[in-house]
């Protein structure tokens, strides 16, 4: 085997040992994936044990990583919701960058770190944040899609509009002439993006579903791979960014057929190569230049972070959005970005800054990266510290012959409106003020009180209530109510939701009247309609479901007398065969 080939693969054993170790742990801590590949870029990288070589090779290879990942986000949206979010990207996006950038800059000028062209180039480089980062941030905790969330995207997306005419700038500022006028470059990405809209709208689902009849997987994903590729390339060659251009191939594509199978074949190399890219961030952190300007470096990174946080907390909340979105956004976006990167290298090239300067903002961007988790818990926090503790809503009001029902959720609510239609006398206690305040605006009347709480319920009229339904999303506060109850008022009407299986195991120890398992009737009803859109008939599903009844208690009373595992043996046991079927 040749020399060259052993060192790829020592060097591909290391990275994967690397990203195998770390992830986990991170992971375990509670601190996630995009930690864990940091630290073992940190570790395996020439700062650090030297175990891997040529981060800048490796962070040309890795931003395919971001290519997909951009491609894979681009296919949960599409145009036309592009479209409807087009005032917060040109608005709230367009004012964070002039904003962050303009202060920066004027910071960097004003303590003399380098000349006003110079330092506009930087601030403007430092006010992009991690598009990879927090994207992949929000995604892992399914938040993407989320108020926050969709007002971050929006940040995000025209920071990688911002790219093109940043990168543009920096030969210009350096007094290096551009091969191409800015109208000439401006007509050419232009001209670029419409064609790749146009041959997206009316020419690839056709070429997929072609590739889709041979009936090969792997064609299949080979031409998702290549059509982000090639689309890529394009948008590049137009001066414009590739994560943009892949971005813009997904969301042509979120509305195809092929859409789910393409996320499927994908998400494998997206996932390895994104990972690749963190740890050849954390292989850039030059660990000496920490140390021997570490005040600098850590002053710096805490500034930006908290820099940042404020400009977009103050711009979020002056357009209107609210205080937990601002507070949230402000901190997931509060880090520097990988693109940063690019133009530290190309302004090192045009003699706009020192390689010292620029090692020392890639470090500051690198260390902001690592602290975007301490601030999200920390913004957090914020948020439930300064949650509504329900001042100036009402308390129960003791009545009789009425049912109370504790707990205003997605259970409770249902259960109140039959009750209440009924011309049943409803009093309806919940702890979360958020949910009291959201029946008023519906006309529910909902009393401020822990359901879980004696006290409460007895302020509510328990000792004179015909039927007492516990419907809190916690299994504990479900618990700690009946016991409460059943022994202050042993003939009470106690009617019970457990919240899975196990919870319905440790509630028939306490012995209220009735326990409903929350999913259980409209799992059935799901089963019900799926058998009869499948061609059974009425008698037959009847049938089948009342076996699943009578297996499924069977199951429970074994695993309450002999433990969980024992239901196991239940659970693959085919019904008696019904002469009719599908």
């Amino acid at each position: 085997m040749a020399a060259t080939e052993s060192d790829f693969l020592i060097q591909s054993a290391t990275y994967l040992g690397a990203a195998a170790v770390a992830v986990p742990v991170f992971n375990r801590l509670k601190l996630g994936s995009i930690l864990g590949f940091l630290a073992a870029g940190v570790a395996v990288g020439p700062f650090g044990l030297d175990l891997l070589h040529q981060p800048e090779g490796v962070f040309h290879v890795a931003e395919l990583g971001v290519v997909l990942f951009l491609f894979v986000i681009g296919l949960e949206l599409s145009l036309s919701r592009l479209w409807s979010m087009r005032k917060q990207i040109f608005g709230l996006g367009a004012a964070q960058m002039a904003v962050t950038g303009a202060v920066i800059a004027a910071i960097f000028v004003m303590v003399g770190v380098m000349p006003a062209p110079a330092a506009a180039i930087a601030g403007f480089s430092l006010a992009f944040s991690s598009t990879a980062f927090a994207l992949q941030w929000m995604k892992d905790r399914g938040e993407l899609n989320t108020p926050y969330g969709t007002q971050s995207f929006s940040v995000l997306l025209f920071q990688d509009i911002a790219v093109i005419p940043l990168l543009a700038a920096v030969p210009i500022v350096a007094g290096i002439g551009a091969e191409e006028s800015g109208t000439v470059a401006a007509a050419k990405a232009v001209g670029v993006v419409a064609l790749v809209i146009l041959v997206g709208k009316f020419g690839l689902d056709r070429i997929f579903r072609m590739v889709a009849s041979s009936g090969s997987r792997e064609a299949f994903a080979a031409t998702a791979l290549f059509i982000v590729a090639l689309v890529s390339l394009a948008v590049a060659w137009a001066g414009l960014s590739m994560a943009l251009g892949a971005f813009l191939a997904g969301a042509l594509l979120a509305e195809s057929s092929f859409k789910h199978q393409i996320e499927t074949d994908i998400e494998p190399f997206r996932g390895l190569l994104l990972g690749l890219f963190f740890i050849s961030i954390g292989m850039r952190l030059d660990l000496g230049v920490i140390m021997r300007n570490w005040a600098l470096v850590i002053g710096s990174a805490a500034g930006l972070l908290a820099l940042k946080s404020i400009i977009l907390y103050g711009l979020s909340r002056a357009m209107g959005a609210g205080r937990d979105v601002a507070v949230k956004s402000a901190a997931t976006l509060s880090q520097g970005g990988e693109f940063s990167f690019v133009v530290f290298t190309l302004g090192i090239s045009a003699a706009l800054f020192t390689d010292a300067q620029a090692s020392l903002m890639a470090a500051i961007v690198t260390l902001s990266m690592m602290a975007t988790p301490a601030m999200y818990f920390a913004a957090n926090r914020m948020i439930r510290e300064q949650t509504d503790n329900g001042e100036g809503l009402a308390g129960p009001e003791a009545r009789r012959d009425h049912a109370i029902t504790a707990g205003f959720g997605r259970v409770g609510q249902i259960v109140s409106q039959v009750l209440q239609n009924s011309g049943v006398d409803i009093i309806a206690i919940d702890r979360n003020p958020a949910h009291i305040r959201n029946a008023e605006r519906f006309g529910f009347k909902v009393y401020y009180g822990d359901g879980s709480r004696l006290d409460i319920l007895l302020a509510a009229g328990a000792a004179d209530a015909k039927a007492i339904i516990l419907c809190m999303d916690d299994p504990k506060a479900v618990n700690a109510a009946v016991i409460a109850l059943r022994e202050r008022f042993p003939n009470a009407t106690i009617i019970a939701c457990a919240h899975d299986r196990m919870h319905e195991i440790e509630l028939r120890k306490l012995e209220p009247n009735v326990i409903v398992r929350e999913t259980l009737e409209s799992s059935i009803l799901l089963a019900r309609e799926a058998l009869s859109r499948m061609g059974f008939e009425n008698h037959v599903i009847e049938d089948y479901t009342q076996q699943f009844r009578a297996l499924d208690r069977e199951r429970l009373l074994a695993q309450i007398d002999a433990g969980p595992e024992a239901g196991k043996h239940f659970i693959h046991r085919p019904f008696k065969d019904t002469k009719t079927s599908a």
